[in-house]
């Protein structure tokens, strides 16, 4: 199944370029249009001389969704020309645990008092449910939408710590509303497990090393399929689908939307040629 295509970049964790994906909305054919807007956990650790692939992306613009504690701890280091929007999900509710993942991993004793016994996953379910139906979370997603609606912040990285839960859930909004298959959807929300742990596998060493439960290690750091079925379930109790999601519960203007799909749907025709979308939906 096609998933975004995954960028080697030493200073960047998990960075995706959600290009390529095919759509079956706009009809066969048609994918997302690459380069344009792309994925991936915290910046602070980015080396511009390190990484100079990450220069040659030309982004203008850089959507932060962490919260002002983790933005705090790990300021970004923005590429080249490119501007910061912070677009906090959690912003009224900063001790979520996916806002919490390093604190979590450095202190054992700490996650095991807090999510031991088999909440860290339910607590993580919920966070992902509170990803819906925050006004917080949902006008941050709106804010997000819309920056990668405007052809002048284009191309747009969007990031939280890891890469995985607010990131991902950005991810599923954007591809369901160009018209994703909903398999295609799940599986670029599962694709980023790997790049993940290895990202932390220095951080999870310690944390088994200090006693800490594998089992809330597990639950932290990965994506679940429990996660995102507990946030579209979320979608279709309180609006439906994620169509009246977006306009009802976002607050996105239906012309933002058209926007996106203008400005993110190219079609790849015989030979493997682009030539721009001109579907409307």
């Amino acid at each position: 199944m096609a998933t975004g295509t995954a960028i080697h970049a030493g200073t960047v964790i998990n960075l995706r370029d959600l290009g390529g994906i095919p759509l079956a909305g706009p009809g066969a054919g048609h994918a997302v249009r690459s380069g344009t807007v792309l994925r991936s956990g915290r910046l602070d650790r980015y080396d511009p001389a390190t990484d100079p692939r990450v220069a040659d992306l030309g982004i203008r613009t850089v959507v932060d969704l962490r919260t002002a504690g983790e933005r705090g701890a790990a300021p970004d280091v923005l590429p080249a020309g490119a501007r910061l929007f912070v677009a906090d999900v959690f912003g009224d509710d900063p001790h979520m645990a996916p806002a919490r993942l390093r604190t979590l991993l450095r202190d054992p004793a700490r996650a095991g008092r807090e999510l031991g016994g088999g909440r860290a996953e339910d607590l993580m379910a919920e966070a992902y449910r509170r990803m819906v139906t925050s006004p917080t979370a949902c006008s941050a997603y709106r804010a997000l939408l819309e920056t990668a609606a405007d052809p002048a912040a284009r191309p747009v990285l969007f990031h939280c710590t890891a890469g995985k839960d607010r990131t991902g859930w950005a991810s599923t909004l954007l591809l369901t509303l160009l018209g994703a298959d909903p398999a295609v959807v799940r599986g670029e929300f599962l694709a980023v497990n790997a790049a993940v742990q290895a990202a932390y596998s220095t951080h999870l060493r310690r944390f088994m090393k200090s006693g800490g439960d594998p089992g809330i290690a597990a639950a932290v750091l990965e994506v679940r399929e429990r996660y995102l079925d507990a946030a579209l379930g979320a979608v279709a109790e309180g609006w439906g689908d994620m169509t009246a999601y977006a306009r009802h519960g976002l607050r996105l203007p239906d012309p933002a939307v058209a926007r996106l799909r203008e400005g993110l749907i190219e079609f790849v025709g015989d030979g493997g040629s682009v030539t721009r979308s001109s579907h409307t939906p």
